[in-house]
């Protein structure tokens, strides 16, 4: 019995890594015997930018993906069932231990990712992703139900970078965004092991051309890692997460595409920034549905490249509830 709460548990411990907005983590589990039931944990929702818990729901998908791998490196198989219970609708997903199977290698090579990958707040260097990767890339999103749109150089980049900008110069001056974002940023030498600390942004802006806006977790003070080499100047691969409906089902899969993309991204020396500025606001992300997406939902605005600095993240201890026996494990 305790060998299965352990293995479980450590299951759920690999899950709890996955990207979240502003790192709220926003996920909460319980155990049913070896079935694991991943809820949503509203009071970590971003009411003011994400008051349709969009994002949350995506985070939800990325931890889900990762309890998915976690499983598989177990040699065995998850059977997943979404939003199973519609009566509970914070139950995003259930997850039971199927039947045993042999660990495939790329199972190996993304479960290794899982505490390596690091959200990047910056620019990148001037060295390109390789075309194969790039592929690789785009393949990987459809297998969970999404799409990689990869952005031409050039106008369209520019379009991004300018919604980004005019978004974030939107919630800088609106009080409650920047209330909210004040929640989720951490001052040097906190104890939280949530939000976005010092340790994961420089401290002072990286200039690309186009030039893509980030947030100021630092609210004015000096914080933020020491600048990167003046060479981290590019913008990298600008590229756009899309899926064809735009519900909780969608949100779900999205999450899960975007972290088999980062997880691969990651073992190749690949990093990743996000901007979703623009995306929280609902006309931005119509005219880029209808301009950039060919009719599709964007979910997630994202750069990859190489990246010269690594930030530091965090996380709390596994939100977890048990609920009846456990069985063992085979």
């Amino acid at each position: 019995m305790n060998s299965t709460k352990d293995t479980l548990t450590s299951v759920l411990e690999s899950a709890v890594w996955a990207p979240s907005v502003h790192n709220t983590q926003p996920w909460a589990f319980t155990l049913h015997g070896d079935e694991i039931e991943l809820r949503m944990d509203t009071d970590r929702r971003l009411r003011v930018s994400d008051p349709t818990g969009r994002e949350l729901v995506i985070s939800c998908g990325a931890a889900l993906f990762n309890l998915r791998l976690a499983v598989r490196r177990l040699g065995r198989e998850p059977e997943v069932s979404l939003l199973p219970d519609p009566d509970r609708p914070a139950v995003l997903a259930r997850v039971r231990l199927g039947g045993h199977h042999e660990t495939d290698e790329h199972t190996r090579l993304l479960y290794a990712e899982i505490e390596r990958r690091r959200t990047h707040r910056g620019a990148f260097t001037d060295a390109g992703v390789p075309e194969r990767l790039v592929d690789a890339f785009v393949h990987q999103a459809p297998a969970e139900g999404a799409r990689l749109i990869i952005v031409k150089p050039g106008a369209d980049h520019r379009v991004i970078a300018g919604l980004t900008q005019a978004a974030q110069d939107r919630q800088t001056e609106d009080r409650l965004s920047s209330l909210e974002l004040r929640r989720w940023s951490t001052p040097p030498g906190s104890t939280r092991r949530e939000g976005v600390g010092p340790g994961a942004y420089p401290a002072e802006t990286e200039r690309t051309s186009p030039h893509f806006a980030q947030r100021d977790f630092a609210q004015g003070h000096p914080w933020g890692m020491e600048p990167a080499d003046s060479i981290q100047r590019s913008p990298g691969l600008v590229a756009l997460l899309t899926t064809v409906s735009d519900g909780r089902p969608e949100w779900l899969a999205a999450g899960q595409a975007l972290q088999r993309i980062l997880l691969h991204a990651s073992a190749y020396g690949v990093s990743a920034a996000f901007h979703t500025q623009a995306l929280e606001f609902p006309h931005l992300r119509a005219f880029l549905r209808e301009e950039l997406c060919a009719g599709e939902h964007p979910q997630m605005i994202m750069r990859l490249g190489v990246a010269l600095t690594e930030g530091i993240s965090s996380r709390r201890p596994v939100p977890l509830e048990e609920t009846g026996g456990l069985s063992g494990l085979e």
